[in-house]
This record gives structure tokens, C-alpha cells and sequence, in this order.
């Protein structure tokens, strides 16, 4: 596990950007996903994962991703929200404006950082 992101403390409510390599036949390159952090599961043992949820072009769409993936590039936070469960799976039924409204947005907003 000598992956950097298992430094990162990943949590529901963040809406991070993801930076992944891809490999498509011969060619590598950086695929960056965006979007808010649903759950987070297993803590910090090797099996971790988290789940990542984005609208795009109406439908909502989630990926699921080990925290230790080694193709993991960066991770860069862009918002962080109080929320107050540990799994946000009810923001699945709720339109993105709806989203927004819920996750209240912390009073100081935090300029885009990288964690990693």
C-alpha cells in the first residue's frame, strides 16, 4: 500500500475532482472525474472504497473506487459540506439544485486544493 491517496481523508458530503490513469489500447492518459462523495466504506483497511456521484446530461451517474487504486493520480478537494449522516444515498432521488440546497455549504468556501 505505498499509494499516497491512503493519506487523504475522504468524506460524504466532499465534492472532489479525481484524477485516474487510463490506458486505452497503446496510449496512457489522465482522466479527471468530478463530483460528490456519497459514502465512504471500510474505513482504512486495504478493501476501502468510496463512492463518487455526478449529473451528466440528466442522469445521474456513480462510480465506485478503492482508495488504494494505484492509478490514482490526485485528488483535489473543491467544496466541503456539513453533512450529518455517513452514507448521503438519499441525494440519489433529489434533483441537482435540490443536492445544493441540502449540503450546506460551509460558510468559509475553500478554494480548490490538492490533498494529495
Amino acid at each position: 500500500m505505498s499509494n499516497k491517496i491512503n493519506t487523504i481523508d475522504i468524506k460524504p458530503g466532499m465534492h472532489i475532482r479525481f484524477f485516474q490513469k487510463v490506458k486505452e489500447g497503446e496510449k496512457e492518459r489522465i482522466q479527471q472525474i468530478e463530483g460528490v462523495v456519497l459514502s465512504r466504506k471500510h474505513g482504512q483497511e486495504p478493501g476501502a472504497t468510496f463512492t463518487l456521484r455526478r449529473v451528466i446530461d440528466g442522469v445521474g451517474v456513480e462510480w465506485i473506487f478503492p482508495i488504494y487504486l494505484p492509478s490514482i493520480q490526485k485528488v483535489e478537494l473543491i467544496k466541503a459540506a456539513r453533512v450529518r449522516r455517513a452514507k448521503l444515498y438519499y441525494l440519489r432521488n433529489k434533483s441537482a439544485k435540490q443536492v445544493r440546497k441540502k449540503l450546506k455549504i460551509l460558510a468559509k468556501e475553500l478554494a480548490p486544493e490538492e490533498i494529495v
